[in-house]
């Protein structure tokens, strides 16, 4: 902790006065001959001194946990055993006793006037705080038993202010910031510092920070700690002691830190929720109720269990125009003209983010790749990609729009999708439509049409065409037999994929986006909650959404009105089997006398044509010639003996 040098000064003075009179004070016990008005005189320049602001540390302890004046006489005792080596010598003969060369309560009670016994109950503020340590030896009695100053107070009255060793190795410091915060964020440290204001001084508040954006929560609570003049420190909730006595230990410890050291908690609890633990959720409730500082709580929801006063923030992340300028501000005249606006448009990034991915862009090692636009949507991509676990898969996205074989109707509405992403920022924010809605700022799609019709192709063309991520959800890890852990999965999932750098893409949705039924029992009503919560969430996702199907006719019609596109995906035409056969095949692969026109006879989709080419190129790789039209035959053969289709001889001859 940095401290004022002239107050470092003064404290040391104000020891040095202490120890002379307390010095003088024991010789006079030892029975040297010393004049009271010389103890007198000594004690008066103490005294002088001690009253003036900034306090000594001692006196500042004697406030802080309310003293007496013999406590705090006691205390010096202790502590200056620790600063003048004499000391012990001269406790020794004012005891007459060379055995005792150290401060009892005894020796205390002839030094400062008015003792009293309760001075040694465990409930004094000497010993409750732990300011004083007796260690008292078998039969020995109590009075008479040596007294020892904690460590951590002793090095605080000398001037050495730092955080509890014991607690420092649970939490972690929070820089101060060195940069502004958007006009949206000021605005809540604003508001809390005035709420502060407002709040009793007895009880501080704890302050609630809502949302899932743990970067942008971290950063309010660290400029208003820097407001306030107080250190920020994160601990996260998981790492609270497990045991009652362990956890009062620690409590009390921070407790009486946090009156000597002007600090802030911030109590990380995301991981805690995730965990769902009932024993470590009873032990955070116990610490909250007997924390007595300021605290910021880094929750998702409001914590209802807490039995003390709460101010509550919602906190998100910068606004889109915000995030532009944080861009601009960042990459300065490196900055292509539409870079910043295509950045905020498409990946919804707090400040420290933003701030990195700039920094590493116009670092020297990057500087040597591609040009500035694409190191940055590179980097963004890379940041932005979803903690998804085991609920969702990457796809990987090659297919391009010259691969999709569609009529031209379904391909027009595929590239309206991709321009709507492009243009949200546009339309949403510059054009007003934001102020005029509360949901459905996302993007959401169905595609639906038999199995192997393109809607797989599709969705990779698009993610291609944006250069975003695409990611398959898997239903068998999202839906889950236990009531209300679908939602869990579905919030923790779309939460992930809230950064703007992933398309979400729900194949065989009508397994998780099906028809709400009559309530007959408890499981037809928690199906129908999952449902419902499913339609809600899937609206108020801001990023694109697509969803494909095989049967269109089995999904809720509510959910169906809720969605953006729906593209039909027909079974393809002759026409289109033909042309679908010409692409099938790489341009390196070895084709000769293919008939197109014959291939597009046969009545199958393009995954099928897909699955035969590739099965035609083995074939022909393990003969040692160029795929041929046989070897096609065959390969269709086995396709539809796969699909359990009749075969008619005279169409393979």
């Amino acid at each position: 902790m940095n401290q004022d040098r002239k107050q470092l000064d003064n404290n040391d003075h104000f020891l040095g006065l202490a120890l002379k009179w307390l010095s003088l004070r024991l010789r006079q016990l030892a029975a040297e001959e010393i004049q009271d008005t010389e103890i007198d005189k000594s004690y008066l320049a103490m005294e002088t001194f001690a009253s003036q602001e900034p306090y000594p540390a001692l006196i500042y302890v004697s406030h802080q946990f309310g003293l007496s004046s013999f406590e705090q006489g006691l205390l010096l005792l202790c502590v200056s055993l620790e600063l003048d080596p004499a000391i012990a010598g001269l406790c020794g003969k004012a005891q007459q006793d060379p055995d005792l060369s150290y401060p009892t309560f005894s020796l205390a009670t002839s030094i400062f006037k008015q003792p009293t016994w309760n001075t040694l109950c465990p409930t004094s503020p000497l010993f409750y705080w732990g300011l004083l340590e007796i260690k008292q030896r078998g039969h020995q009695p109590l009075i008479t038993s040596p007294l020892r100053g904690n460590q951590q107070i002793v090095n605080y009255i000398r001037g050495l202010y730092y955080l509890d060793e014991q607690l420092a190795s649970f939490v972690m410091p929070i820089t101060p910031p060195n940069s502004p915060l958007p006009d949206s964020q000021q605005g809540i440290v604003d508001q809390i510092l005035v709420s502060l204001q407002h709040s009793s001084q007895e009880h501080s508040p704890i302050i609630e920070l809502l949302g899932t954006d743990g970067s942008s929560k971290k950063l309010i609570a660290a400029h208003t700690a820097t407001c306030l003049g107080f250190e920020l420190y994160c601990l996260p909730s998981q790492l609270l002691p497990n045991q009652i006595l362990e956890l009062a230990t620690f409590l009390k410890r921070w407790n009486r830190e946090s009156k000597l050291i002007p600090m802030m908690l911030y109590l990380d609890t995301q991981e805690q929720e995730s965990l769902n633990n009932t024993i470590s959720t009873a032990l955070l409730n116990h610490f909250l109720s007997g924390y007595h500082g300021l605290l910021f709580l880094d929750t998702r929801e409001p914590y209802n269990q807490i039995n003390r006063t709460t101010l509550t923030f919602d906190i998100t992340k910068p606004t889109v125009p915000e995030q532009e300028r944080a861009w601009q501000q960042m990459l300065g005249d490196s900055a292509l003209n539409e870079t910043p606006s295509l950045l905020a448009n498409q990946f919804n990034f707090n400040l420290p983010t933003i701030e990195r991915n700039a920094s590493l862009a116009l670092s020297e090692p990057f500087k040597k790749q591609v040009d500035l636009h694409d190191r940055l949507w590179h980097l963004c991509l890379t940041n932005s990609r979803p903690q998804f676990n085991n609920l969702a898969q990457p796809i990987a996205t090659k297919a391009t729009w010259d691969d999709l074989v569609l009529p031209k109707e379904e391909i027009a509405l595929l590239k309206q999708i991709s321009d709507q992403v492009r243009q949200r920022t546009q339309v949403y924010e510059k054009w007003g439509f934001q102020q005029r809605m509360n949901r459905g700022f996302g993007i959401s799609a169905m595609f639906a049409g038999e199995s192997g019709t393109g809607k797989t192709m599709a969705a990779e063309v698009i993610a291609n065409s944006l250069q975003l991520n695409l990611y398959r959800i898997d239903l068998s890890g999202v839906v889950d037999k236990y009531i209300g852990e679908t939602e869990k999965n579905l919030r923790r999932l779309f939460d992930a994929a809230e950064g703007g750098g992933a398309i979400l893409f729900f194949d065989e949705a009508d397994a998780l986006f099906g028809k709400r039924s009559q309530v007959k029992d408890s499981h037809d009503r928690y199906a129908n909650i999952e449902i419902n919560y499913l339609l809600q969430r899937i609206e108020s996702y801001s990023g694109l959404a697509i969803l494909a199907t095989n049967f269109k006719s089995s999904l809720d019609s509510a959910f169906l009105r809720r969605l953006r596109f729906i593209i039909n995906f027909p079974f393809p035409s002759k026409s289109q089997r033909r042309l679908m056969w010409q692409k099938a095949f790489p341009k390196q692969t070895p084709i000769e006398s293919l008939d197109f026109e014959r291939l597009g006879r046969f009545n199958i989709t393009g995954g099928s044509i897909h699955n035969i080419a590739l099965n035609a190129a083995f074939l022909a790789a393990q003969a040692g010639t160029p795929v041929t039209m046989s070897l096609v035959l065959l390969a269709i053969k086995t396709e539809f003996r796969k699909l359990e289709r009749p075969i008619n001889e005279s169409d393979f001859r």
